[in-house]
């Protein structure tokens, strides 16, 4: 019976170690192309995960930030600017993955179920519609490479989040 019972707070233990901590800043990654379209912060709030997005580049070169934000997601309901907007929210740890969460595609205001894990220093997404889905790889933003000069980026824990209808 200890042995069971070992065997089964190891693998509890296990699991834990296994689950790592996705918040932080992250580069998006052109499928296509393989530039960078967006610095984007995924943070925690009342123990769920959401995600915002900060900086869009445009054909890789920096566009804006959420400091002066311009550019309008006409096709989200009340037409925010991208940079500033919540397009992930109410993601859940399960495991080593979150889950039961919702990503939004800015550019058209479509909804999609969402899971998101670690794979060594990077950040796996995927949007799905039932076990359909496609899989986008975001990388971690390291200090002030890769940001725009002069834009230091806003603390995770001053987030608190806008939802979109």
């Amino acid at each position: 019976m200890k042995r069971y019972f070992l065997l089964g707070f190891l693998l509890f233990a296990a699991g834990l170690a296994g689950a790592q901590d996705i918040t932080g800043y992250w580069k998006t990654i052109d499928d296509v192309t393989g530039e960078v379209k967006s610095i984007c912060a995924v943070y925690e709030k009342g123990g769920k995960i959401f995600g915002r997005i900060l900086v869009i580049f445009e054909e890789g070169a920096y566009l804006e930030d959420f400091r002066n934000p311009a550019k309008v997601a006409e096709e989200v309901a009340g037409s925010p600017f991208y940079c500033g907007l919540d397009f992930i929210w109410d993601m859940e740890k399960s495991g080593s993955h979150y889950k039961k969460g919702t990503i939004m595609d800015p550019e058209n205001g479509k909804k999609y179920s969402c899971e998101m894990w670690r794979e060594g220093a990077n950040l796996l997404v995927r949007g799905k519609i039932g076990p359909f889905g496609r899989n986008q790889t975001w990388v971690p933003v390291d200090g002030s490479e890769g940001t725009p000069a002069g834009l230091t980026l806003p603390a995770l824990s001053s987030f608190t989040p806008v939802i979109p209808d």
